[in-house]
């Protein structure tokens, strides 16, 4: 039989399974049996309560029938009439419980007859009460029948019945415990040495196995190990074994082989040595297949190489040639570039003063318009001034005429004052004339004519002196109104000089605005140059830039383009170590 690590394993795990089977069984049994010995030391406990219920229906039938004998009333008799019944009851229930019992069901056959028969107890308890009932025979006559001691002698038989079957019963409760305790102990006996000898099996099957397998792989393991980090020269033991662990030794074995022979084809590749064929193992052989394609693509690659080579080498010649008149004609570009931007810069520079002073007039322009709108606006102000004034003369000129008119208005009512004046004191020399004539009642009346006298002299010389004033206010009136007259002459004169020097500023004023705005286009133009040459002179630095970079870059490129012969002739150099 080939023992294969498999087998080794389930053997030794079989072992310990069929002993836990073993002792398994030996506890499902004993369970078994515990289970039946409590069922029946249950029913044991069953039968011995219905026995000792049955003696106690006993009693109560007697303890009912006695009372109902001494009281003569019925409701003692309810004790007896349930106890009946339970009895019944009872002898039922224990043939029940008893039925696989032959010697307690011949027992309960005798207790039959000692309860229910001719001369059991309950006819016996019957038989008095009836008596007790009759109204002839009374209390005496079954007092007498109680004394007999009949139903003693009944109710001894029947615990003597009873007695027996409590005595069996027991015997059977103290057999069954004891054969309980046996099978428990027997049952723990067997489990506790079946688990022990399970355990030693098992870790005799474990060492034995763990020796057998796990010995041979670790050294597998080590080996894999060193296979990982690259080192081939290992040696796979071979110990003749035909298991799972001897099959995986000679297939490490052989893979080692494998490896070596595929690193020594990479390190004559790597010598340069590209006739090495490798053959795969099958066709499932990943890195066989790989390293034969990668050998053939490698003849092929370094083929193309050399011929690439020497192209790339004629090429990078051609290159060379090209970019050193590449980098002289750059170089040649750059200068007339950077000659064209200094160029530039002076003409950005002059674009710029330029500019400056078309600022500076704009600003002026725009100032002396700003003055000349100002001085029309005062000789604006100043016309109006004038008017004004021409205005107000005229308004004085008319109000002295006014003045004349109502001084002359004034001497009128002067020489009317003065009349007055005069009829006034001719009246109050008539009124003394008349006073004196009329002696002592005309003295009163002497008295007014002197007051009016005196008030009419009084008014004309008031008289006298505004007509002095009156004459000096016409004269200065008079005076007044040539003045204003000539007053209002210049005004009119200055008016229309005013009129004709604002015609003259409002003229200025459009002709130096129109300058302000001819100067303002010109400063914008000029900065609209201005920004136009910034921008030639930045296009043509960044043309200067571009220059530079790309006499850099021909520098560049002819440098790249003499490493590239460099290199295709080392190319060729090293393609030359391979044999094809």
């Amino acid at each position: 039989m080939k023992w294969n690590v498999g087998t080794k394993i389930g053997t030794g795990f079989s072992i310990a399974l069929l002993i836990l089977l073993a002792v398994g069984a030996v506890a499902y049994q004993s369970a078994v049996k515990q289970t039946q010995t409590a069922t029946l030391v249950d029913r044991s406990h069953l039968v011995l309560q219905n026995l000792e219920g049955l003696l106690s229906a006993m009693k109560d039938a007697e303890t009912g029938q006695r009372g109902f004998v001494i009281t003569g009333e019925e409701r003692y008799l309810e004790p007896y009439t349930g106890a009946h019944a339970e009895v019944t009851q009872r002898i039922k229930t224990l043939r029940e419980l008893t039925a696989n019992n032959p010697n307690q069901q011949q027992r309960l056959d005798l207790l039959g007859p000692l309860l229910d028969g001719d001369q059991g107890k309950f006819p016996e308890l019957q038989k008095i009460i009836d008596v007790r009932r009759d109204k002839v025979q009374g209390f005496d006559a079954a007092l007498k029948e109680v004394l007999t001691d009949k139903g003693k002698t009944a109710m001894d038989e029947i615990r003597k019945v009873v007695a027996d079957m409590e005595r069996e019963e027991n015997t059977l409760l103290k057999t069954r415990a004891e054969e309980a305790q046996a099978s428990a102990r027997n049952a723990t006996l067997t489990i506790l040495i079946g688990t022990a000898l399970a355990f030693i099996v098992t870790a005799i099957a474990g060492y034995l196995i763990t020796r057998n397998i796990s010995g041979p792989l670790q050294d597998l393991t080590g080996v894999a190990e060193r296979i990982t980090m690259g080192n081939l020269n290992v040696e796979v033991v071979q110990n003749g074994r035909t298991d799972e662990v001897g099959v995986l030794a000679q297939t490490f074995d052989r893979m080692t082989q494998s490896l070596r022979a595929m690193a020594g084809a990479a390190e004559r590749i790597a010598a340069g040595d590209l006739r090495t064929n490798v053959k795969p193992h099958s066709p499932d052989d990943l890195l066989g297949n790989a390293f034969a394609r990668m050998t053939e693509n490698l003849r092929e690659q370094i083929k193309s190489l050399v011929e690439g080579a020497n192209v790339l080498g004629s090429s990078a010649s051609e290159i060379v040639a090209s970019t050193s008149q590449l980098s002289a004609s750059a170089a040649e570009s750059a200068t007339a570039v950077s000659e064209t931007t200094t160029t530039v810069e002076e003409v950005r520079q002059t674009s710029q003063m330029a500019s400056q002073k078309a600022r500076a007039v704009a600003d002026v322009s725009q100032k002396a318009a700003e003055v000349s709108q100002g001085g029309r606006r005062f000789a604006d102000d100043a016309i109006a001034g004038v008017n004004r004034i021409r205005q107000q003369m005229e308004s004085i000129a008319e109000s002295m005429v006014r003045l004349s008119e109502q001084s002359q208005t004034i001497g009128q009512i002067i020489a009317t004052v003065e009349d007055l004046a005069a009829q006034s004191n001719l009246l109050a020399v008539n009124a003394a004339i008349e006073a004196a004539k009329a002696g002592e009642h005309g003295r009163g009346f002497s008295v007014v004519a002197q007051e009016v006298k005196s008030l009419a002299e009084q008014s004309r010389q008031a008289t006298g002196q505004v007509r002095t004033i009156l004459s000096d206010i016409q004269k200065a009136t008079t005076s007044a109104v040539l003045a204003t007259e000539q007053g209002t002459k210049a005004v009119e004169a200055g008016g229309k000089q005013s009129e004709v020097a604002g015609a003259t500023i409002q003229s200025l004023a459009s002709t130096v605005t129109e300058a302000a705005q001819t100067a303002t286009q010109i400063a914008a133009s000029s900065q609209q140059q201005l920004v136009g040459m910034d921008q030639v002179a930045t296009a043509m630095e960044s043309i200067k830039q571009a220059s530079t970079q790309n006499v850099a870059s021909a520098k560049q490129l002819e440098t790249a383009a003499r490493s590239l012969g460099e290199l295709g002739h080392r190319l060729k150099q090293m393609v030359e170590r391979y044999v094809v």
